[in-house]
């Protein structure tokens, strides 16, 4: 039988260094390599830009002007494609009408049956649609919210009229509306609102009967605060300056609507039933619960319906998200949820020979959901596809047919093809996965001791169910927990309660203009060293600013927009790339021209620049594993690895106060040798008295925190519950939790896994 292959010859795109690559067909390849190593330029902006933009290209002119664009990349031959899916890490995001069940269609299939056997007959299922005039509740307007006055932030009762004790822009002494109330005889201006009676605090705030009792009664065309608020505010539809807009989001709060209670639909809509359950009840089931119910609808005319509708919620449940709602908002999911709901479109696919890309699929996972996922991968597999993975679980290098490492190092040191083969012969190969994975893990710490704690009182977010728990301080903490346990609502209550730093995941630009340095703010530091050595304004060193390249407008490139074809990236002519004006560019430091320190990496950027503060500044990303990004370097190249520890390298410049720091996972996209380094960083920030909290699946670094608080047992309403708090070598396979597990088989698999946090990986042939 004769192999077959996608066949690469000479890929140049970003750091790639003319790869000549064969990646086998109908197989699960792994793609390895440091965060930066050019496993995404490869897989994502080689194999699928090339394969979408020749699928596009069959299409006609009008239709290719709707497709989604794809930059063709710079390679010499490139055969053996086929139509490419894409399931990448990117939020669904979508807006507040967006929810599970809406982007999974899950909801239309349910629209469907209450249309057909709901009790009162309500009409079609756009009548069951909450986006659609005939089903949505016409107070909310089918969002399940509205926006009410937060009533208790407009008043300081330690103040009086006089002194500004109603918060609102306006009221104050001095503003527009102060006289309305100060000097109406009704209210003591110069009382402070605690000594107040409350049907005085009442009557400054709802006007109406509240005012009926005051001795002396306001005029009859008096608006109490709240009411006047609404009016100028809320119930106007000039709402559009900044100010006033500003003003609306500090003075109100989301509330569930009260018409629909939050059912988004009308009443008569909400009010059907089908098995006794109003269709918002279902919404609000978990996915597992949900699929159960609609399996006891046995009428014979929608039976391809509720067919369809199972099998979605089958697969759902399938690959770890039993534990959502229909009802929940896309908004709200995280990156891994997100990646896993596109997943599950392609789960009932008959269609072969396609090519699925994925981007670290395990993200946001407990181990212990690991194998659910190389399950499917092999599923794909096995169905005719070829499939190809960027990741650096080994957990899922175990299960692939072939693992394809990208390197040696990061950035300028990657982009070459260092190693193709089986799992067992990289853990025998000298590269830095290799390494990795051979390397013995290091012994149980000694827990550091804290200093207090931060605590966190009655938490009821999401599934919490009225937790308290304490946050050591000047320690690192470990959140754990399966996938909606609720770590991320306890966090949020974190943030909430107390005054806390949050790296997340969210991305750090889409702006081709920022840069590591401009992001992290030791542009301006530079552009002044340049100013101060040469005698001229820093708004000249600015490639935004004074000293752009006219032509490009400080891009270096000009970009030209061929309609239905790929838009035409040029380096520009006038400035050869270099952003600035010839002027710009003849004013030096050391011998280098603001251009040629745009060029240089973090590492000779600190070695050549003459500046104290400078080189303290660009020590931070040196420290985050990042020494090797070019100082102009456009963010939007960077991988997500390199992304996060982008912004844990901006946190870093100011970190003399102590600072409670909540890291968001801050291993995604991380390679193993690069969790070290991240390791790294966070004991320094302890050991300068900072508080560290990470929400993190990484075993390796759960095992190396102070403290742990595991949170379930299981997801969702299965889960809100702390079950361990205290040290993590207190935290025992006896315990019989997911996490407790998973550390136990983790220290047991000793050597082999060094690094890797996952461990139970099983073949899927």
């Amino acid at each position: 039988m004769v192999k077959r292959s996608i066949s690469i010859k000479g890929a140049r795109t970003n750091n790639l260094r003319r790869v000549d690559v064969e990646v086998p067909r109908d197989h699960l390849v792994v793609f390895a390599g440091l965060s930066g190593a050019g496993k995404s330029s490869l897989v994502f902006d080689t194999i699928a830009a090339e394969a979408g933009y020749q699928l596009n290209d069959t299409f006609p002119p009008f239709t290719r002007n709707r497709l989604p664009k794809w930059t063709r990349p710079d390679v010499e031959h490139i055969s053996g494609l086929s139509p490419v899916v894409v399931i990448d890490q990117r939020r669904i995001g979508g807006n507040a009408r967006s929810t599970l069940g809406t982007i999974t269609d899950t909801w239309t299939y349910l629209r469907l049956l209450y249309s057909r056997l709901s009790e009162p007959h309500v009409g079609e299922s756009n009548h069951f649609s909450f986006n659609d005039p005939a089903g949505m509740c016409p107070r909310c307007s089918g969002l399940g919210e509205v926006v009410a006055p937060a009533v208790d932030r407009f008043l300081d009762l330690d103040k009086s009229l006089q002194q500004g004790a109603i918060r609102l822009p306006g009221f104050g002494d001095g503003g527009y509306w102060y006289a309305k109330y100060a000097d109406i005889g009704s209210f003591s201006p110069d009382t402070p609102l605690r000594e107040w009676s409350q049907a005085e605090r009442n009557a400054l705030l709802y006007g109406g009967e509240a005012a009926a009792g005051l001795g002396h009664r306001p005029p009859k065309d008096y608006e109490g605060v709240v009411e006047r608020f609404e009016r100028i505010y809320l119930h106007t539809s000039d709402n559009t300056s900044e100010r006033k807009q500003e003003t609306t989001r500090r003075f109100t709060r989301s509330e569930v609507c009260p018409d629909c209670g939050g059912d988004r639909l009308n009443e008569r809509s909400r009010s059907a039933t089908v098995l006794g359950h109003t269709i918002g009840e279902l919404s609000r089931l978990e996915v597992a619960e949900l699929a159960e119910l609609v399996r006891g609808i046995d009428a014979p005319h929608v039976a391809p319906v509720v067919t369809a509708l199972i099998s979605r919620l089958d697969a759902m449940d399938a690959i770890g998200l039993g534990y959502l709602t229909l009802a929940r908002a896309t908004t709200t999911l995280s990156g891994g949820e997100s990646q896993r709901v596109k997943i599950v479109k392609h789960l009932g696919s008959s269609l072969t020979e396609m090519i699925y890309v994925f981007d670290e699929p395990t993200v946001g996972l407990h181990p212990t959901d690991v194998e659910s996922v190389t399950r499917l991968l092999g599923q794909l597999r096995d169905s005719g596809n070829s499939v190809l993975v960027v990741e650096h679980d080994p957990a899922v290098m175990a299960v692939a047919d072939q693992i394809i490492e990208l390197g040696p190092g990061a950035g300028a040191d990657g982009g070459r093809l260092v190693f193709q083969g089986g799992f067992e012969e990289l853990r025998r190969a000298d590269t830095c996965t290799g390494r990795a994975l051979s390397r013995p893990r290091p012994g149980k710490r000694t827990p550091r001791t804290a200093r207090g704690t931060i605590t966190i009182t009655d938490a009821t977010r999401n599934n919490l169910r009225h937790v308290t728990t304490g946050i050591p301080v000047g320690v690192m903490t470990a959140l754990t927990g399966v996938a909606g346990s609720g770590k991320s609502s306890l966090a949020a209550e974190l943030v909430e309660q107390h005054e806390v730093t949050v790296i997340d995941q969210r991305p750090v630009s889409t702006n081709r203009r920022s840069t590591p340095v401009t992001y992290t703010g030791i542009a301006p530091a530079i552009r002044k060293l340049f100013a101060r050595h040469n005698g001229v304004p820093a708004a000249l060193f600015s490639a935004n600013s004074a000293g752009a390249c006219p032509e490009c407008d400080g891009l270096g490139i000009v970009y030209t927009d061929l309609a239905f074809m790929d838009g035409q990236e040029a380096v520009c002519e006038v400035c050869q790339g270099r952003r600035f004006v010839p002027e710009v560019l003849a004013y030096t430091v050391d011998g280098l021209s603001i251009a040629d320190v745009e060029a240089l990496s973090v590492d000779q950027a600190r070695d050549r620049l003459p500046d104290k503060h400078v080189a303290k500044a660009l020590r931070h990303l040196s420290e985050v594993g990042l020494g090797y990004l070019r100082l102009g370097q456009s963010l939007t190249t960077l991988s997500g690895g390199e992304c996060q520890r982008v912004k844990i390298a901006k946190e870093l410049r100011d970190t003399e106060q102590p600072t409670a720091y909540l890291l968001d996972e801050p291993t995604t996209g991380l390679h193993p040798s690069d969790i070290d380094t991240l390791l790294r960083v966070l004991d320094a920030l302890v050991e300068q008295g900072h508080t560290v909290v990470v929400i993190e699946h990484n075993l390796d670094v759960v095992r190396h925190a102070d403290w742990l608080i595991d949170l379930g047992p299981g997801p969702g309403r299965h889960g809100g519950n702390v079950i361990y708090e205290g040290p993590v070598s207190g935290y025992t396979w006896e315990a019989g939790t997911p996490t407790a597990r998973a550390l136990a088989a983790h220290d047991r698999a000793g050597l082999g896994r060094g690094g890797s946090g996952r461990t139970g990986a099983l073949a899927v042939r």
